[in-house]
């Protein structure tokens, strides 16, 4: 342990340093973003976030990152315009501070788990039924991190022409391990029952007859319908690719490939123009269909978008390696060489204290007080509640070792855990 802290001291960085090394690295690495949105409107529930010019570190262009986000609203509008309105400064206020970028990305996916959970603890808290998809998506420089709950999705295609996707779909009907989770934390799981007892539709969580798993809202269902995202970052290539993000009006009426196959070769904008008219023509309006197209194009092809491929290649040109910490770089460059995607991070538990890991990431704040690991609220000591402790009443789990949480949010970790009812009434 005294070597580790020894050699974390010897490798901070001032931060003029750090600075001034973001914008040197900043003009070799940054890729071209050229961006794009469409949609046709059914129920008026999706909305849509695209924000370039956020910054790490404030006032400093060289640490700016992108964010583009689909909320699918259902049973009315309020929790998709609420998390589109707040979701950005949850996972934003989750950072410890200082980081370096590198620092920051390897922080990501914790703090998007915070920001949702947050996110949907506030609304919860104003006692609305409404409910949303959350597909949220932050690009930094060739780094992309993608954080969803339902069954809105990203995919990402690239110069190969191979298509993977960066989400899973939360729909009970085809998620056995989610239908497995609901039920264990006290959830039922059935179709809808019509006359004669005959089953229609698809499989729902009962009560609500939502059919998805995980969201941000619906406190009719229950807390077993959690707002814990599936997170994956990948690394693109010098190479590029580009991303598309739409809500389930695109996916029920066209797979991955067909969306992807359906607008390259053309511009960020004509292509999610062009995404939105074949879902349409293949299934017509039936629900909001919103798509949002990103296209990470090297510096010095700026104004090209994706061709199309000739014909598919054999072999993938899309491979996805885990991160070799001892050769991280020597890896990250013969990976760029050839065009394969590096993935960094996966996770999808709905567990908490998966999520949120040890307490390395401080959980102290900059008044010296511990924090609430979700909602950031400061803590005296002996108010902190380890997310790994069981029962409150037990002093199993090492209830001494952070992050910790507040009495709020440890009630709502129970909750979707089944251990106990929530405690948010609805209206």
């Amino acid at each position: 342990m005294g070597s580790r802290d020894e050699r974390r001291r010897h490798n901070l960085v001032p931060l003029a340093a750090l600075i001034s090394r973001e914008m040197r690295s900043e003009k070799m690495e940054k890729p071209t973003l050229r961006y794009g949105y469409a949609a046709q409107s059914r129920k008026g529930e999706d909305y849509f976030l695209m924000k370039t010019d956020c910054q790490r570190i404030q006032g400093n262009a060289a640490s700016t990152f992108s964010v583009f986000a689909i909320f699918d609203g259902h049973n009315g509008s309020a929790a998709a315009t609420f998390s589109r309105d707040n979701l950005l400064n949850h996972v934003l206020g989750a950072f410890p501070r200082g980081l370096g970028r590198d620092e920051w990305l390897q922080a990501l996916p914790r703090a998007l788990v915070a920001g949702f959970v947050k996110t949907d603890k506030e609304f919860q808290n104003r006692g609305e039924t409404s409910g949303t998809t959350v597909t949220f998506v932050i690009v930094d420089r060739w780094t992309v991190t993608v954080a969803s709950v339902g069954d809105s999705r990203c995919i990402l295609d690239t110069q190969g022409g191979a298509v993977s996707e960066l989400t899973v779909d939360h729909r009970l009907e085809e998620n056995v391990e989610e239908r497995e989770r609901v039920t264990a934390s006290g959830g039922e799981v059935g179709r809808l029952s019509i006359i004669g007892g005959v089953e229609v539709g698809p499989l729902r969580c009962w009560p609500g007859g939502l059919c998805l798993s995980r969201s941000i809202g619906d406190m009719d269902v229950g807390e077993f319908i959690v707002p814990i995202p599936f997170v994956k970052q990948v690394k693109l290539s010098s190479a590029g690719g580009r991303l598309i993000i739409a809500s389930d009006g695109i996916w029920d009426a066209l797979s991955s490939e067909m969306a992807a196959k359906a607008c390259r070769g053309l511009p960020a904008e004509l292509a999610a123009r062009q995404v939105v008219k074949e879902a349409l023509r293949t299934r017509g309006l039936k629900d909001d269909t919103t798509c949002i197209v990103v296209d990470l194009i090297p510096p010095d092809n700026s104004i090209q978008p994706l061709p199309t491929p000739k014909k598919q290649n054999k072999l993938r040109a899309l491979f996805f390696r885990k991160k070799s910490h001892d050769s991280a770089n020597k890896l990250s460059k013969k990976l760029s060489a050839v065009g394969i995607v590096e993935e960094i991070f996966e996770e999808g538990s709905a567990m908490l204290a998966e999520r949120l890991g040890s307490g390395e990431c401080s959980s102290q704040s900059t008044t010296g007080l511990f924090i609430c690991a979700v909602c950031q609220v400061d803590l005296a000591p002996s108010e902190g509640i380890s997310v790994h402790a069981g029962s409150i009443f037990s002093m199993s789990s090492k209830p001494w070792q952070g992050p910790f949480l507040c009495a709020d949010c440890r009630d709502k970790k129970d909750a979707m855990e089944g251990k106990r009812p929530s405690g948010v009434k609805v209206a």
